[in-house]
Parts: structure tokens; sequence; C-alpha cells
């Protein structure tokens, strides 16, 4: 091991950061600076700091980041309408570029020399923490011990944590059969019964989200108001982003909307099967689009579109901090400055429907001119005939072609 004095470790007071937080001191010789970020995954932040404080950390850093997490990251992603293989919302994903960044502060603050995660060698997020960090440090050095050390099962975790008297709650035989992420925007679920894709996950494992047999016999209506993309009320009461998606998990999760069952590829080459509970996040996404169904022009929409899968690749790899994708975002918040207006929405037994949207001062919807009745000459019907004749002209040249050589 080459000489690191510092090292600032992502620590979540898990079984893996705990015995990586020892392994880093035993294995470098060096200083442990602890770095837990709150966004909002729950019960495991109230026991961080005292954990590494029990493993005799000096330097600990537990951060509220639950406001920037959802203003700075959430948010414009989800003006971006952003869905990666044409299902998942990215939770897993957006929330490693806000660590990333946190590392390298704090790592600058505190003198360090190195960073340290717990993502596997297999995984996307090693990918992401790692290019985040080269993007905001490209002199940072990073330590992944899962690709370095040879304790790679739980149960020589487990061993390693009992031989060096490592505090673990969960002991042998107790473990949760999944590998769990979870913030504001969602939960993940991954490895025991999921990693065969054949099987259907147990009822018991979402918590987040009520089987949708089981939700209210009755529908709950919701108005989402939005400025500039972003939505910033819900049945007209203001919220903060944080307040606003908290309140939305709730009411959403109370109806069954956000499950999702999905085998998607991974960056590193392989497939894998999670499933994700998103309740907050799959309206929001359902009602931005919405929003701009009226507010949008249509070339503007079809642009938005066309760039979407790249701009959610480019999230989902770890290129949030990418040149690329900065510049895709200005021309995305740049389409969002009329995206403004109340949309209406409907949450009965796992679905999401719109069912209302409005904007009083940028709706391109003109009634006069769409409907069915007598429109009182707002649009002469006899110019689509022009139109369609000089956009067939290509194609009956064609045929031509064709009948000219039988």
């Amino acid at each position: 091991m080459s000489s690191v004095r510092k090292v600032v470790l992502a620590y979540s007071g898990g079984l893996d950061t705990s015995v990586i937080l020892k392994w880093l001191v035993e294995s470098y010789q060096c200083e442990v600076v602890t770095f837990t970020a709150d966004i909002g995954q729950g019960k495991e932040i109230e026991s961080a700091r005292a954990k590494a404080e029990a493993l005799g950390v000096r330097e600990i850093y537990v951060e509220d980041l639950c406001e920037e997490f959802v203003r700075d990251y959430v948010f414009p992603m989800l003006r971006a309408n952003a869905i990666y293989e044409g299902e998942y919302l990215l939770g897993t994903s957006i929330a490693r570029p806000l660590i990333a960044k946190r590392l390298v502060e704090i790592a600058r603050e505190v003198g360090g020399d190195a960073i340290a995660h717990g993502a596997t060698g297999k995984g996307n997020d090693q990918v992401r923490f790692e290019l985040g960090a080269y993007a905001l440090d490209p002199e940072i050095r990073v330590i992944a011990p899962w690709r370095e050390w040879d304790l790679n099962s739980r149960e020589k975790l487990l061993e390693y944590a009992a031989r060096h008297d490592i505090p673990i709650e969960q002991k042998q035989g107790q473990s949760s059969p999944y590998s769990m992420d979870a913030n504001l925007l969602h939960i993940s679920y991954e490895g025991g019964e999921l990693e065969d894709p054949w099987v259907e996950p147990g009822a018991g494992m979402w918590q987040l989200t009520c089987s949708p047999e089981q939700a209210p016999d009755e529908p709950r209506y919701l108005e989402i108001g939005f400025e500039q993309g972003d939505a910033v009320s819900l049945d007209g009461e203001r919220h903060s982003p944080s307040q606003l998606l908290r309140e939305l998990n709730t009411v959403a999760g109370q109806h069954g909307v956000g499950r999702l069952d999905i085998v998607e590829n991974r960056y590193v080459g392989m497939k894998s099967r999670g499933c994700y509970e998103t309740p907050g996040g799959t309206v929001l996404h359902k009602a931005h689009r919405a929003m701009e169904s009226v507010t949008l022009d249509r070339e503007v929409a079809h642009l938005k579109d066309e760039l979407m899968p790249r701009y959610a690749a480019l999230v989902y790899n770890g290129y949030w901090w990418s040149p690329e994708r900065g510049a895709m975002q200005k021309l995305i918040d740049a389409t969002q400055d009329g995206v403004s207006g109340t949309v209406r929405v409907k949450l009965f037994k796992g679905s999401v429907q719109v069912v209302g949207r409005k904007s009083d001062t940028h709706s391109l919807f003109d009634p006069g001119i769409a409907t069915f009745e007598d429109d009182q000459g707002a649009y002469n019907q006899q110019d689509a005939d022009g139109f369609i004749k000089l956009n067939a002209l290509r194609m009956r040249i064609m045929a031509k072609s064709k009948a000219s050589q039988n």
C-alpha cells in the first residue's frame, strides 16, 4: 500500500463500511474521516455518528443534504423527463454525484489525500463515485476496498468484524435477504431471491408503498403546481423541493404508486434484476410531462424526447459532472421558462392518471383552433390539401418509379 495519510470514507454505519473503516486503518496505516450524507434514507443516519465514534474516528461529518439533493439533482433530472431503458427513474444513480462532490470537498477541508467508498467491483456505483470524484478533482486518490481485499462474502466480513471487535447490529443468520439503497426519491432492492428474474418478489419486501390490491377503493386527486419546470405546490400549498417530495411519497405510497420490477443493463456489462419504489417521483414525472404538453412547442418537446435517453444514460453511467451533461442541462433548462401551471392527477390502485392540466399564462393549447365544432374561421381546413400533397410528394415519386419498373 503506497503512503496515504488521511482518507475520507463514505460511511453508512452498516457492516460493509464499518469493516472498511477498520481495514483502511489496518492496511494503509492512515487516519480515516467519515462522511455520512443524509439524503432521506431514514434510520441509519441516527446511529452513524455513534458507530464512528465507537470505532475511534476523530473527524466525523454527518450532513443533512436532503434539500440540496432534491433541488439541485432530482429536480433538474425531472426537467429532462429522464428514464433509463424506458422504465427506471434513476433513484440510486442521481444520489451519487452529490455524495462524490461532498467527499472531494471534505477531503480538501481536512487535508485528506484520498477518498474511499464501499461500492463493489461488480456494480455501477463504483463508476459513479469515481467518475464524479475525478471530474471534480483530477488528482484525488480513490480507494475501493472491494477491488483490493479478499473479504468477498458476508461471512468473511462478519468474521473480520468479530476479530476486530467491530460492533455489528445484525448478527449472522439475521441478515436482510436484499441489498438495499434508500433516499428521498426511492428505495432499491437487489440480491437474494431477486437474482432469479422469474421469481416474484415477496409481498413483505416493499417498504414505501402499499400493495395496489390493498390500496384504498376510492381514488385520490392531487393538484401539483409548477413554476419554470419545477413542482412548487401540492393542492395549493407551497413546499420546498424536499418537503414536496416527502408529501408525495406518503400519499402516492398509500395508493400503491411507484413499484417497479426490471432487468437492467449495468454499465460494467452485466444484466441485473432490481426492484424499485419511487412513489413521489413517479407522480412528478407524469405530472411534469403533462405540464409540458400544454406549454412546450411541438419541436422543442420532440427535441427533448430525442435527448432524454442520452441524458438518462449519462446519469445512470455516472457522467453527471461531464461537460456533455452540463451542456444538455442548459438546453433543457432553457425550455422550461414557460412550463408553469397546474396539473391534476388521480391516484388509484397503483396507477397515476393525468386528468387535468392548465396554464393561465403559458398555454399553447387554443380551444378555438382545436375544437371539432365551428371554429369561426380560425383554421382553414382547405390548407391541409396542399400540406398533405407536398408531404406526400417524395412517396408519390417513389411509387411512380416502382410502377414504371414493372
